[in-house]
């Protein structure tokens, strides 16, 4: 692909040189496949004006214009399906089958984004409910907020920072993007392809840098809405910066998969393996706590390791290719130290357990104890748990003793224990015979408890991107 670059884009212009530059390295090769150029204070601030500037500007676009842009934005998208899919395998380690997967959802995401662009519907409420307003009415509208700030995580480069700005652009918003300083390679591309779109120059700014960027724009009161995807020490660090401004956060989680006795095992088996370690288990919602009955520990362990010692792990780029690397050596290693601190607490290694280079073996770990990190913390990398009960309220219990609630899977033929179980599970989504890796991007994303606010989502998103205004009218009395 040859040496690219990352370059912030301020004001209508890419800023190419005089600035700080940084190699990017592809985690899996370690080879330079790029360079970075790193924003200054000033090119923030003068991306935050530029930014505050175009919103009037982008709010007087018409929606089935907005909708035409996004929509013609996910059409070069799909004609450029196979060179995105590479540059992210290539910039993240992330395997091309699960790539080229992103980009399919990316243009959905787009796609979804252009059809809300034309949805954005009020009512009107009669106001003779109220004795004082027998000759009132009153109308309501959803009208852009002004300025949307995304601030988005490398994990899923592409797709999220679509989940951004598909539905801030819908909503009538100007956006000023911070993407993840491990994949800008990725957003300068996508970046290129909006504004091929038809996107306003000024619509959209990106600046490129380390956390003080994110900082610099978290503070500034010329930002409405934050729309933050990472951590939890980064989302408290945003709320504690941002003032008087609304926050989604889309945070993290150590998702739940409860294997009740009467499931179909070997089903729950393929599917833990598949959606346990796709992308590494760099996923919010990667299966990584696996309830089994104690009846079936055995049988599925079994199973499951027969499931995953099949998964081919190499380079990102071959299309057979089911794992990949982690992000970076760093977080190999801290994988790494969680597992053998699993093992030090008396956790059986079944399979995996090993690090080359920024790659970890795809490791199933049976009964870690509770307090083990493997189990209470997010572990973000490919690791899962095999974790007896025999109660399903043990197994409810278990699941809800967390700081996250994001999402949860239950496999069990039983329809009114599914109902009774999702019902009590305290998280945003359950999955009924599927595991907690399952995201369709029209639907409502989110989590509660440490694992954020709000929902992602076009449609969702573009409630807590809008504002609702109201106008009254209060007819004379009658003579």
């Amino acid at each position: 692909m040859g040496i690219k670059s990352a370059q912030p884009y301020i004001n209508g212009e890419w800023i190419t040189s005089g600035r700080e530059s940084v190699p990017v390295i592809s985690p899996y090769s370690g080879e330079t496949i790029g360079e970075q150029i790193l924003a200054t204070k000033d090119d923030v601030e003068n991306a935050l004006t530029a930014t505050f500037n175009a919103k009037k500007q982008v709010a007087s676009i018409p929606s089935y214009q907005r909708a035409q842009i996004l929509k013609k934005a996910a059409s070069l998208l799909e004609n450029e399906k196979e060179r995105f899919a590479k540059l992210i395998s290539l910039e993240l380690g992330k395997p091309l089958k699960n790539t080229l997967d992103e980009v399919a959802r990316s243009i959905e995401t787009l796609e979804l984004s252009g059809e809300e662009a034309k949805r954005l519907t009020g009512e009107t409420l009669p106001g003779d409910a109220s004795e004082r307003g027998t000759r009132a009415i009153a109308s309501t509208f959803r009208v852009p907020v002004g300025v949307v700030a995304a601030i988005t995580p490398f994990n899923a480069p592409l797709n999220l920072v679509c989940h951004k700005i598909g539905p801030a652009f819908a909503a009538g918003n100007s956006v000023i993007l911070k993407p993840s300083s491990q994949t800008t390679l990725i957003a300068t591309e996508l970046l290129k392809l909006l504004l091929e779109a038809g996107f306003p120059e000024n619509a959209i700014n990106m600046v490129l840098g380390r956390r003080q960027i994110a900082q610099q724009i978290v503070k500034d009161d010329r930002v409405n809405v934050i729309s933050f995807t990472g951590g939890l020490v980064a989302s408290t660090n945003i709320c504690e910066l941002a003032g008087m401004k609304k926050v989604l956060l889309e945070l993290g989680g150590n998702a739940s998969t409860i294997i009740h006795d009467d499931a179909d095992i070997k089903r729950a088996a393929v599917m833990c393996a598949r959606t346990g370690f796709s992308n590494s288990g760099q996923s919010c919602i990667s299966v990584q706590r696996i309830y089994v009955h104690q009846s079936v520990v055995p049988e599925f362990t079994e199973l499951l390791k027969e499931e995953v010692v099949k998964l081919k792990i190499g380079d990102p780029l071959l299309p057979d290719t089911d794992v990949g690397c982690v992000v970076d050596t760093n977080a190999a290693t801290r994988v790494m130290d969680w597992i053998n601190e699993a093992v030090q607490l008396g956790a059986k290694v079944i399979c995996g357990g090993n690090q080359h280079g920024a790659t970890v073996e795809p490791t199933i770990l049976l009964n870690p104890p509770k307090n083990s990190k493997v189990v209470c913390d997010e572990v973000f990398g490919p690791i899962v748990s095999i974790i007896p009960y025999e109660t399903i309220e043990e197994a409810i219990e278990e699941t809800n003793d967390s700081s996250f609630g994001l999402q949860a899977g239950l496999f069990t033929n039983q329809m009114d224990l599914a109902y009774k179980v999702a019902h009590l599970l305290e998280v945003g989504g359950v999955v009924i015979n599927g595991t907690s890796n399952f995201r369709l991007d029209h639907w409502p994303y989110g989590g509660v408890k440490n694992s954020g606010i709000g929902r992602e989502g076009p449609r969702f998103a573009i409630e807590d991107m809008t504002e609702t205004k109201m106008i009254v009218l209060q007819l004379p009395v009658e003579e």
